[in-house]
C-alpha cells in the first residue's frame, strides 16, 4: 500500500498539494510502522492496541483517497485500487488482531 500511495502522490499535481500529499503518505507508513512498533511490544495488548491503530490509519488513507479524487488528483481507476488495498490492510489487521486474542496464556506473545 506504502508503495502505491507514493506513487499516486508523485503526479505533479497531487504533489503540488502538500497538505493532503504529506498526510496520505504519513497514514500509510504509519500502518507499516505501527504493525512494526507492535511486534515489539512487550504484551499481547500492547501489540493489539497498536494493530488497531493500524486499522485507523488504513481508514484515514481511505479518507484521503476520497480528496483526492474529488480533487481529479487520481483516476477512479486508481481510487479504487488504493480504497481496496487500505480494505485488505484493515481486514488482514483485523483477523490478526482475532487470532491474538484467541491465544492461550502459553503463547509468548502473552507475556
Amino acid at each position: 500500500m506504502v508503495n502505491m500511495i507514493y506513487e499516486m502522490t508523485e503526479k505533479p499535481s497531487f504533489r503540488k498539494d502538500f497538505g493532503l500529499c504529506d498526510q496520505i503518505r504519513r497514514a500509510a507508513v504509519s500502518c507499516m510502522s505501527n504493525i512494526a512498533e507492535g511486534f515489539d511490544s512487550d504484551t499481547k495488548q500492547q501489540f493489539i492496541q497498536m494493530l488497531s491503530y493500524t486499522k485507523r490509519s488504513a481508514s484515514e488513507v481511505q479518507s484521503e483517497l476520497y480528496a483526492a479524487l474529488d480533487r481529479k488528483y487520481i483516476s477512479d481507476k486508481e481510487f479504487e485500487s488504493g480504497y481496496n488495498q487500505a480494505q485488505a490492510v484493515r481486514k488482514l489487521t483485523n483477523g490478526f488482531m482475532r487470532y491474538l486474542r484467541t491465544r492461550t496464556p502459553a503463547n509468548p506473545l502473552t507475556r
